[in-house]
């Protein structure tokens, strides 16, 4: 039952984000990107600086100064930045594609950087799984555009930040990092401004454009952390595959963009091998606790 319902968050979570990314294109279609992530990150700090004082918990913290923390504000600026301006050029659905291959990014950063265990079956879905990234890319072909590229850099800058959250205390709790993130992105906000010197008035529209994407994302990101907190990791985390599924209905049904052969080929492409190495990590988890069960008994009875 708690995995039902885990998938169930999971998915309405994943239509969440689906709308927020639809919101915020079409608040790009008149607003600079640099005001953009300056209304999301600093309301959406102050939301999650208001939920965490109402939950017991300051986000003033000395927790704010550990490197991995740093690290983690660090790339959330760069991943946020070029997320959303790669939503300002590119269509929904291929931006959302490439964003699909964050977790095999985390997996091979795990192996490279900390130092996990990641055997060759999992290697070889990475570099499939990239393989499916060119083809959305398609570097050097006709169809490449180069503003693709910032949903690559997006892809860099969240994957480090997912690979930092891994070293993050225990003791922070993710309500603190939630609003230190969304701050970072409201400070990237004011420097592209400081450079571009760029601001607009929002008008209604875009004023209302911007409070459903932040409505709609702060439920996304509680819908997120329930879901990976009532079900099973291993369980929930492949529906989250299902933003994909979203972000192009959304696509055509909004901005009337239909992804062609290459963008839909990829995206299966990286969700299998997404979804295989999902079943192997789930896979390793289990022997390495049956390995563990196995030696406390042999302790036990010694």
């Amino acid at each position: 039952m708690d995995n039902m319902r885990g998938i169930m968050l999971m998915v309405l979570g994943m239509a969440g984000f689906a709308g927020e990314d639809m919101f915020i294109k079409l608040a790009a279609s008149g607003l600079p990107v640099g005001e953009i992530l300056l209304v999301l990150g600093f309301v959406g700090a102050l939301i999650f600086a208001i939920y965490a004082r109402l939950s017991g918990t300051s986000v003033f913290s000395r927790g704010f100064f550990h490197p991995a923390v740093v690290l983690r504000n660090l790339s959330e600026m760069i991943g946020g930045l070029c997320f959303v301006t790669a939503l300002s050029l590119i269509p929904l659905a291929t931006a959302t594609t490439i964003l699909q291959a964050t977790p095999l990014l985390v997996t091979m950063g795990a192996a490279l950087v900390l130092g996990e265990a990641v055997g060759w079956r999992r290697w070889t879905a990475i570099l499939v799984g990239f393989c499916g990234v060119l083809l959305v890319i398609r570097p050097g072909l006709e169809g490449f555009e180069p503003e693709v590229l910032w949903a690559v850099a997006g892809v860099v800058g969240l994957g480090i930040r997912d690979l930092a959250s891994r070293k993050v205390p225990k003791t922070t709790s993710s309500l603190q990092l939630s609003a230190w993130g969304f701050f970072a992105v409201g400070i990237s906000g004011v420097a592209l401004m400081a450079i571009t010197g760029e601001a607009v008035m929002p008008n209604v529209t875009e004023a209302m454009y911007l409070a459903g994407a932040l409505s709609v994302g702060v439920l996304a990101y509680w819908a997120l952390t329930e879901a990976t907190r009532i079900g099973e990791i291993s369980v929930v985390t492949p529906f989250r595959y299902s933003r994909l599924v979203f972000s192009t209905i959304v696509g055509i049904l909004v901005f009337s963009e239909f992804p062609d052969f290459y963008t839909l080929a990829g995206a299966c492409i990286i969700i299998a091998t997404g979804l295989y190495t999902i079943m192997r990590e789930r896979k390793r988890r289990r022997q390495e606790a049956a390995l563990a069960k196995a030696v406390l008994a042999d302790q036990t009875i010694g």
